[in-house]
This record gives structure tokens, C-alpha cells and sequence, in this order.
């Protein structure tokens, strides 16, 4: 299974908790959840080409990428090198040409104007030089050996991309964030791969650009022994009273609001999170609920209705001008809800006339993008509990009611991965539309 997919499903067992001791796992064995196992899948082959109207190209860019299709633009993961061919097709030889180089840039990018542009990654990778004493990279091609390219030419070259850079004369080291675009935000985060042919004066020079997708591979610390037992066994992953080491129970808050009789009703939330509050996309986010109240038939007009509003809330902040002093340019941002949690009552923990237990989860999208800052840009996630959304309790509070940051990441902690634990009937997500990559 791709170190990216999502985690397997499995039907939620009312059979109780399982009985945990013990403080070492068991040896695990990771199953494959497919039908058919997955061969390593080959790199794919880009091909961008220039002929300037000539019946044959002259110039030929190969990059191989983890991309699926070759209708994709490039993707390169963390700790992958960008490996291409380079032909250039010099029947006659060509003595305009001066030089040949590569260039990889890291881009974000807030605005049209250049003071709203900062490139945090750039790296030239000599392929070519008219002077021998230039570095060259090695080719095979008797044509490329001289001071003049004639013939068929072809070089083979990689280029490293590095895990973190610093921007400026800071030596603060940034971590290189994933490739960013949405049509409703100016800011974006962009990568292009650039071939450039400098010629002489009087000639044009010429390029080949092709953007690029940058995938970085963090990944959250291991769950709690007793959660990554409940993965391994198929089991209900243990609440906080179980397992309170694996948890992150936040402080209390209170929704203040009155019932239809115009009757006071407060109702006090605790809810928690599963920890380590880091969470890989395409999988989930563990959370446990408990609702109190003096009022019963508060928390029975709460719990009979889908009215918990807990949810996934990303903000992207930025300054549109990172070239100009702070002073004088306003920082923004732009926040979107992605995903509800849902919720059903628990199975180990009994409820009573005054309080209501409830277990959820909040599912990740596969295509969210990680947590991420770079100098002035920024993706940041919290898990949020808003007001409660029925019409039989007005609140009398701010919409938020609690608010507490996470991270979101692209790769899976080592061990068993999350299991998707709600219920069909809670469910919001068609299995059919789940698929493994």
C-alpha cells in the first residue's frame, strides 16, 4: 500500500473493549488490506520538447517523477532527486550556443507584482559550457565534448532537493513546503524545473520550464501502545478513562443558552483529542466527547440531533508584499472548514441522566495540504467546537466555543495505521468513493 493512502475501514465491534496489559506491543505484521498486492510502481516519464518549426525537436527534456499519469505535472517526494535526460539535436552543430543549464526555483507567491515574490529555493545544475574549464555534467555524446555541441547530444543528470532551506540573511531553517494553489487565494507556493540555453549576442536564448509538484514526508510520533493495540486487533480504539496517556483532553467550556420555554441551560463540554495532535491526511482524527448538564432535556435535544458541531478549521495567513517593511503592509488571512466530525455514543462508557458520552472521529481529506511555514507564508489547522446548531436551545455564546491547533501531514507514523472506526449510519462518506493508491 502507497505510503499516502488512506487507512483501511472497519465495521465498529459492540462486543466491549478489549482487555489491554501490558506496556510492549505485540509483534506486529502489516496486512494488506487489498485485494490484489501492489507492485512498486515504476517512475513516470515526462517529456517536454522544443522544435521552433522544424519537423524534429531539437531540444528534449525527460524527467522521471512519482507522478501516476503522464497528464500530471511532475511530483518529486521528500528525499527524491529530480532525474532527467536532456537531448539536444545539433545536426550541423550550433556555435551560437554558450551554455547549458538547469535551474530548480521554490516560489511563493502573493501577489502579480515582483516585491510580492520570494524564491526560497534556487540551485543551478551545469549541464553545458563553451570553456572546458567550466564544470560540465558527464555525457556520453562525442558532440558535447568540445567547445562547439554538433550532433546528437545527450546528458543524464540528478538534482537533490533539500529538506529545509533559510530565506534571506536569516539562519532560520524552513522546512520546504508542499506545492500550493487554490483559485480563491492569491497566495500560492510554486516549483518549476527550468532548462536554459544561453547563446551568443544577437541570438536568442532559449528554455524549456516545467512546473512541479513537492510532496515533503512528515510524519506524527506513534500513537499511544494501547491505540496502536486497538489498530492491530481490529479493535475500539480505549477513551480517555482507558488510556489517558493517549489523549489530550481540553480545558472545559461551557454553551450557555436557553430552551424554547425561555428556560437557562447550561451545558458543559469536554472534549478530547487523540494524541500526539499531529494526523496524517487520508486517515483520521480520534476525538471523545462529554456533554453535562443540569438540564436532561437539553442534552437529549443535543445528543437526538446531528448538532455537535466539531470540525477541521484551516487558516492560510500571509503578507502580500514580504518585500516592503511589516509596518506598512497587512497580514491576511483566509480560513475554510474542512470536514465534521461524527459521533456516536459510546461503547465503554455508560451515560447517565446528567452527562452524555460520545465518540467521533473527524475524517482528513487525502489532498489536504500539510501543515507549513515559510517565512511569511503559513498553513496552519485547529480543531474547533462551535455553538451548538439546534433551533430548541438559542446560544448565548460566540460562535467558537473552544479552539485547539493541530498539524496535518502527508506520511503515516511506524505501526498499524488509524482505522476508520464510524459507523455506516454515521458515516457522511460513500464507501464506494474510498480508493487505494
Amino acid at each position: 500500500m502507497d505510503a499516502l493512502s488512506p487507512p483501511p475501514y472497519r465495521q465498529l465491534s459492540r462486543q466491549g473493549q478489549a482487555s489491554y496489559s501490558g506496556s510492549e506491543l505485540p509483534r506486529y505484521t502489516r496486512r494488506n488490506t487489498l485485494v490484489h498486492p501492489v507492485a512498486p510502481r515504476d517512475p513516470t516519464q515526462h517529456v517536454f520538447s522544443l522544435s521552433d518549426g522544424r519537423a524534429r525537436p531539437w531540444l528534449v527534456l525527460r524527467v522521471a517523477s512519482s507522478a501516476k499519469s503522464t497528464k500530471s505535472l511532475p511530483i518529486f517526494y521528500e528525499k527524491e532527486n529530480i532525474n532527467a535526460t536532456l537531448e539536444l539535436h545539433a545536426e550541423k552543430g550550433d556555435s551560437s550556443i554558450q551554455s547549458v543549464m538547469a535551474m530548480v526555483r521554490g516560489r511563493v507567491i502573493t501577489g502579480p507584482r515582483s516585491d510580492e515574490t520570494v524564491t526560497f529555493l534556487t540551485i543551478y545544475h551545469p549541464i553545458w559550457a563553451r570553456s572546458v574549464d567550466t564544470p560540465r555534467t558527464p555525457s556520453p555524446s562525442e558532440g558535447a565534448s568540445g567547445s562547439k555541441l554538433f550532433g546528437d547530444c545527450v546528458w543524464s543528470f540528478s538534482i537533490p532537493l533539500p529538506k529545509t532551506v533559510a530565506v534571506g540573511k536569516s539562519d532560520v531553517q524552513f522546512r520546504l513546503p508542499e506545492t500550493f494553489s487554490e483559485r480563491d487565494l492569491a497566495a500560492s507556493v510554486q516549483y518549476d524545473l527550468t532548462i536554459h540555453i544561453s547563446r551568443a549576442k544577437l541570438r536568442a536564448d532559449s528554455q524549456i520550464r516545467t512546473p512541479f509538484g513537492y510532496v515533503p514526508s512528515s510524519k506524527p510520533e506513534p500513537p499511544s501502545v494501547l491505540r496502536q493495540l486497538a489498530y492491530q486487533q481490529s479493535m475500539p480504539v480505549p477513551g480517555p478513562s482507558a488510556d489517558p496517556r493517549g489523549w489530550e483532553t481540553l480545558k472545559t467550556c461551557k454553551a450557555k443558552g436557553t430552551t424554547l420555554q425561555n428556560c437557562p441551560a447550561d451545558v458543559r463540554c469536554s472534549l478530547s483529542l487523540a494524541k500526539p495532535l499531529c494526523y496524517t491526511r487520508g486517515s483520521v482524527i480520534p476525538c471523545s466527547l462529554t456533554l453535562s448538564s443540569s438540564d436532561p432535556q437539553a442534552l437529549d435535544m443535543i445528543t437526538a440531533s446531528d448538532c455537535v458541531n466539531v470540525g477541521l478549521r484551516r487558516i492560510v495567513g500571509y503578507t502580500s508584499a514580504p518585500g516592503i517593511e511589516k509596518k506598512q503592509v497587512a497580514y491576511q488571512e483566509s480560513s475554510r472548514e474542512f470536514g465534521k466530525a461524527v459521533w456516536w455514543p459510546s461503547a465503554s462508557v455508560q451515560g447517565d441522566r446528567y452527562n452524555r458520552h460520545l465518540e467521533g472521529e473527524i475524517r482528513l481529506a487525502k489532498d489536504l495540504r500539510p501543515t507549513s511555514l515559510m517565512d511569511h507564508f503559513s498553513i496552519s489547522y485547529s480543531v474547533v467546537l462551535r455553538s451548538f446548531n439546534i433551533s430548541a436551545l438559542k446560544s448565548a455564546h460566540s460562535e467558537i466555543l473552544l479552539s485547539e491547533p493541530v498539524n496535518i501531514v502527508a506520511a503515516y507514523a511506524k505501526g498499524p495505521r488509524p482505522i476508520a472506526y464510524a459507523p455506516p449510519a454515521y458515516d457522511p462518506y460513500s464507501r464506494e468513493n474510498d480508493q487505494d493508491y
